[in-house]
This record gives structure tokens, C-alpha cells and sequence, in this order.
């Protein structure tokens, strides 16, 4: 099963599929200690990439670099991207698409914003007309072959999302998105305009969703939720707090305790990454020949 297949599989079981937002090799080597699915969070890659917040500055050859070291790294790992608006225009958009895929991405969620965009969960949002939206997101279904698509929308009047994620159910597009959605009762709302196309919901702290349990949401209804930023806003808490502590202690550091992290459990972690510590892959399908071994010494 290829990878836009395996999480298609994990889209459609029982209950909610958690996906946690990485920003860094680092941040996902640690998140895949506790979860089979990673999303590439444009919010955390802005951050870590170029130290700058996510309202356009992504490049999406950086972000395609991203995915690739990603892959090789974590072979089993479900991997839905952000690519944010496609980056601009629909021949650039179907570009990365493909380029997502060929590396091994697992989907992309592609959404309805202008440009400057700005995060899902802030004010001054301006999206696109529809029309002009869904010929961008018709154009990128064709371009795929099976990436899994989520079509994205961030209005925020009320009859506008209603009558967008509509309009995002009836394309082929696999899941929907309305993105900073403000409560239980508008989950609810979206799910009964969507049919029964699957729907995703993308939790962020201190956004303007509700924060709500795995359990609260597969009984509302939701298949897929996305975790934007626990893995960035812990790592500044905790480094701030090391620095401080440093600062304060004038500079001896601290002992390395039980549950600690020092150079040994650091390199444990990091080795896990060796591509020759991965499980063998799966038997080649039926008709189709495996790779041949590499020369000796390659």
C-alpha cells in the first residue's frame, strides 16, 4: 500500500486520526516516539526555516527539501503538508504537488487564502473568490496520481464557510478543512453540510478552535485532526527556561537525572534515523521487480 493509500485507510477507520505538527528532523524525531502520523505545520516550518511567521515567506523547493529529508528518515510515517496557497498561482501549485509526491508525501492540504496570507487563527484573513479557488483545486486533483488532497477554507462569515465547504465536499478532493472554526456547534454545522466526505480539524493553543479530546471529536464527527504547533511552542518554552536557568546558575550545568536528556539519550534517539536501523520494506507487489542491491562498498 503506498503512502497516500495507507493514510486514506487511517482517514476512513473508527474514531479520529491524530496528526502532530513538526517543524524541524529533530522536533519529528521525537514526535515519532508517540504517533504514526506527522503534519509539516507551514506555521512551524516559518518559524524554524527562517525564523519568521508564517504569512508567505515559504519557498516551496524548501519545503519539498523538508519532505524528502522527512521520508527517508521516517519511511512509515503518515506525512500531510501544508502548502499553504500552492504558492500563488495553480502551475506552481501543481508543481509541488508532484514534486510532493514523487518524494513521498502523503497528502497536502491546499487552501482558499490571498495573499499577504496570515495564520488560520488570527484576524485580516482575505481569501480568494471561489471560482477562482476551485479552478486552482480541480487543476491540482488532476495533477496527482494519489496524494490525498484537503481542501482548505478560511472564511470566517458564517454563510460564506457554510456554503464553501459545500462547495469543497462536491470536488474530489478527499477531505475538507475550515480552518479556525469557533465552536462545537460549528463543527457540527460543517459536518452536516459535507455529506459524508471527511472532514479535518486543526487544533492549535491559544487559537480559536475549542480544544477538544480525540473522543469529543470522532463523536462530533471529525476523521483527521492536526496539531499544529505542540511540538514548536513546547520547544520554546523548555529552551527558554533551560537558558534561564543556565543564566542563573552562571553557567554550570544542570545534572543529567533520571528521565533527563543527556549525550547518550540524545544519540539514542537520533541513530533511530540510520536508514539501516528501519524494518525492511514491504515485498514487492505482485508483477513488479524488487530494487536491485547496491554494489559492494556503495
Amino acid at each position: 500500500m503506498n503512502h497516500p493509500d495507507r493514510l486514506r485507510t487511517a482517514i476512513a477507520a473508527e474514531g479520529t486520526t491524530p496528526l502532530i505538527g513538526v517543524f524541524d528532523m529533530f522536533s519529528a524525531s521525537v514526535a515519532a516516539q508517540h504517533y504514526d502520523g506527522m503534519f509539516v505545520s507551514g506555521f512551524g516550518f516559518a518559524a524554524s526555516h527562517y525564523g519568521l511567521p508564517d504569512i508567505g515567506f515559504i519557498a516551496w523547493p524548501d519545503i519539498v527539501a523538508f519532505v524528502q529529508r522527512l521520508r527517508l528518515a521516517f519511511p512509515r510515517q503518515h506525512l500531510l503538508v501544508d502548502i499553504d496557497d500552492g504558492y500563488v498561482d495553480p502551475e506552481t501549485a501543481c508543481h509541488t504537488v508532484q514534486h510532493l509526491e514523487a518524494i513521498g508525501a502523503s497528502g497536502v492540504i491546499l487552501e482558499d487564502q490571498q495573499r499577504p496570507r496570515r495564520c488560520g487563527h488570527v484576524s485580516g484573513k482575505r481569501i480568494l473568490p471561489l471560482e477562482e479557488y476551485l479552478e486552482k483545486l480541480q487543476l491540482v486533483l488532476a495533477a496527482r496520481r494519489d496524494l490525498v488532497v484537503v481542501a482548505r477554507t478560511d472564511a470566517t462569515e458564517e454563510d460564506e464557510i457554510l456554503r464553501r465547504a459545500e462547495a469543497l465536499a462536491a470536488t474530489e478532493a478527499d477531505v475538507v478543512l475550515v480552518d479556525g472554526v469557533r465552536s462545537v456547534e460549528w463543527i457540527r454545522k460543517v459536518r452536516g453540510v459535507i455529506g459524508d466526505k471527511p472532514l479535518l480539524f486543526n487544533q492549535i493553543a491559544g487559537g480559536r478552535s475549542p480544544r477538544l479530546s480525540l473522543p469529543e471529536l470522532g463523536a462530533l464527527g471529525v476523521d483527521v485532526a492536526i496539531y499544529s504547533t505542540p511540538c514548536l511552542f513546547a520547544a520554546q518554552s523548555a529552551m527558554d527556561t533551560a537558558l534561564a536557568a543556565l543564566k542563573r546558575d552562571d553557567g554550570r550545568l544542570p545534572e543529567v537525572t533520571a528521565g533527563g536528556v543527556g549525550v547518550a539519550e540524545c544519540l539514542s534517539l537520533l541513530e533511530r534515523n540510520i536508514s539501516r536501523h528501519h524494518p525492511p520494506a514491504d515485498p514487492a507487489p505482485a508483477g513488479r521487480r524488487p530494487a536491485e542491491p547496491a554494489p559492494a562498498g556503495r
